[in-house]
């Protein structure tokens, strides 16, 4: 599905961001497995190795635009173009109060979940028009479509991730990229599972009539497909996969 393409994943040393990286290298992408953990990264990319598959690690900070452009530049130098492009890196931030949230994790909030996704595509656009074609796909989230109490800083930052996709989507339609955003629901993760009472999971859960969180897998797999040329009509579009969390 992806043979002979060129793939870069942010934030790729676990969850979502991990199995997209699996899934491309599986559908025959070379993939460069980013992410500001180094162990985790480089077990992406064993995992990937070992299956047969072809990747490498590059450890970057995706909200400041000169790490940014460092990993478009070590991508370049390792496979010679860049195709397709997945920006998942991204943080949580403090719950609290819009009037009381602290101004230092706002900042980095929205320095990593918004400003690193546009950095990401500032350097991987001029890349990916020079290697032919192909498209990029932004890793929103559901609260990119409605508010959440305590969580003002994750809020705007995907509502801007959406509005970001959709503008540069229309610039770059007729030159041969394509530009979408996926939205997953609350997704099961050990952070998760570990971090939360059994009380505060069931709540959760019970905000999805699917019944249950989603698997980080199921994600991928939707990215997967609006990576390759089954979703060629498809840009500027904002795919939901939430358990039917906004259908609520």
């Amino acid at each position: 599905m992806l043979k002979d393409k060129v793939a870069l994943v942010t934030g790729a040393g676990s969850g979502i961001g991990k199995e997209v990286a699996l899934k491309y290298a599986a559908a025959g992408a070379k993939v460069i497995v980013s992410d500001i953990v180094e162990k985790g990264g480089n077990e992406t990319v064993a995992e990937i190795l070992a299956t047969g598959g072809e990747a490498f690690f590059v450890k970057a900070d995706t909200g400041k635009p000169e790490e940014n452009e460092l990993l478009v530049q070590k991508t370049i130098e390792k496979y010679g173009a860049l195709h397709i492009a997945c920006n998942n890196a991204g943080i949580g931030g403090p719950s609290a109060p819009a009037g009381e949230y602290p101004l230092d994790a706002w900042d980095k909030v929205i320095s990593i979940n918004l400003s690193g996704v546009f950095y990401g595509m500032r350097y991987q656009l001029p890349a990916i028009l020079k290697s032919g074609g192909g498209n990029i796909v932004n890793m929103a989230s559901i609260l990119g479509k409605v508010g959440f109490a305590g969580s003002s800083a994750y809020v705007a930052a995907k509502h801007g991730v959406i509005g970001l996709t959709e503008a540069s989507a229309v610039e770059y339609a007729a030159k041969g990229v394509r530009i979408n955003a996926v939205g997953p629901g609350f997704i099961k993760t050990p952070l998760v599972e570990s971090s939360m009472s059994q009380e505060a999971r069931e709540a959760l859960i019970a905000l999805h009539p699917i019944g249950r969180l989603g698997e980080s897998a199921e994600v991928a797999e939707l990215v997967l497909w609006l990576s390759s040329d089954k979703a060629s009509f498809v840009t500027g579009a904002y795919y939901n996969v939430d358990g039917g969390y906004l259908a609520r």
